[in-house]
């Protein structure tokens, strides 16, 4: 699966009662399908998964997949704490045509010194729970190292060369994207893409097959042998292109920095509030107009900064709201911003409308 370009880590709307809102999910992804994003992140990080009970989980997951369009890449966060229940999550995915799970440090393993120090049984916990849902999962794997659930760049490393770990979202670009993906450079893997090389998902594919085969021939319709037939032409014309370990950078402060070492794109959860704003950073990047990126970059570190770090989840849904989209409350024990709280984000969000 080609990773390259936006990916939006989708927010969760809830009720202003608590309960999952599964109608504002779907009217949010359809209309993030109309933006350039070149995927989805659902239940990520940012859309507050671990506040979901697992029949929340499998309806999110389910919407999220009924609405998008057929061209996204679809990613579902599904960690859970044992490797029975992501692989019971990673094979309900599956089943709706996701494209890849994301998984990070499950939380019973998240004592960071110790795994920072590489600390002996622990970290072979870590490491063990990772290889064992690639070895059984029947979608490929993204990891992901950011939030205080940091792994170090030499288990990541190790992990790389795992044929179905396809790549990685940190939001630590200084060094750390710059050292893995050269001493990862041996790790190369084909891909599928469309004849423009963007990616073709799990249910591009379906539709193509679908298609084709309610194609009835000419000769089945006249019961006449002598027609002549052209051949039945395939209704999504593709190629291959070699990638390498695949790396998304996590902070919309940071895009510009992360695609500069090597990051194949980003996957900000900025991206849920202003998508087309964290989109031109990468466009800008990618037509090798580093001056209008860098233009590009600035003018969303302000309000990124409250929506991703200061005011948490809250934040990101309120902000969300400035742009059209369905925020909503965040689900307690998170809250959403005081008074003085959004009119400061209303102020960093007004030159980003989209």
């Amino acid at each position: 699966m080609l990773l390259e370009g936006l990916h939006i880590p989708l927010t969760t709307p809830f009720h202003s009662d608590g309960r999952l809102n599964p109608r504002k999910l779907a009217a949010n992804v359809a209309r993030y399908s109309k933006t350039p994003a070149a995927g989805f992140i659902v239940l990520g990080p940012s859309g507050e998964p671990t506040l979901l009970s697992d029949e929340e989980t499998r309806d999110a997951l389910s919407t999220a997949a009924e609405s998008a369009a057929p061209e996204k890449v679809l990613i579902a966060g599904i960690a859970r704490d044992s490797v029975h229940a992501t692989l019971d999550f990673a094979n309900f995915a599956a089943t709706l045509d996701y494209d890849a799970i994301l998984i990070g440090i499950p939380s019973v393993l998240t004592h960071v010194s110790l795994v920072r120090e590489q600390s002996g049984l622990r970290l072979r916990e870590v490491l063990t729970y990772f290889q064992t849902v690639a070895d059984r999962s029947p979608l490929p794997i993204i990891l992901y190292s950011d939030d205080g659930r940091v792994l170090p760049a030499s288990n990541i490393i190790e992990l790389a060369s795992h044929p179905n770990i396809l790549g990685l979202i940190t939001g630590d670009v200084s060094v750390a994207i710059a050292e893995i993906l050269t001493r990862t450079a041996s790790v190369k893997r084909e891909v599928t893409v469309t004849a423009t090389f963007a990616a073709v998902t799990a249910r591009m594919e379906k539709s193509a097959a679908r298609n084709t085969a309610q194609l009835i021939s000419a000769s089945a319709l006249t019961g006449k042998s002598a027609i002549a037939e052209p051949p039945v032409l395939p209704a999504l014309r593709t190629r291959t292109k070699t990638v390498g370990f695949q790396i998304l950078t996590h902070s919309a402060q940071s895009i510009l920095d992360g695609l500069s070492v090597g990051a194949a794109g980003a996957a900000p959860p900025f991206a849920a509030c202003a998508p087309q704003a964290c989109f031109e950073v990468w466009a800008a990047w990618k037509d090798g107009d580093e001056p209008l990126a860098k233009e590009k970059q600035e003018r969303l570190r302000g309000a990124a900064y409250l929506t991703e770090y200061a005011l948490g989840a809250g934040g990101l849904k309120a902000a969300a709201d400035l742009n059209g989209y369905f925020g909503g409350p965040p689900r307690l024990p998170h809250l959403p911003p005081t008074g003085g709280e959004r009119a400061d984000l209303e102020l960093q969000m007004k030159e980003l409308r989209n």
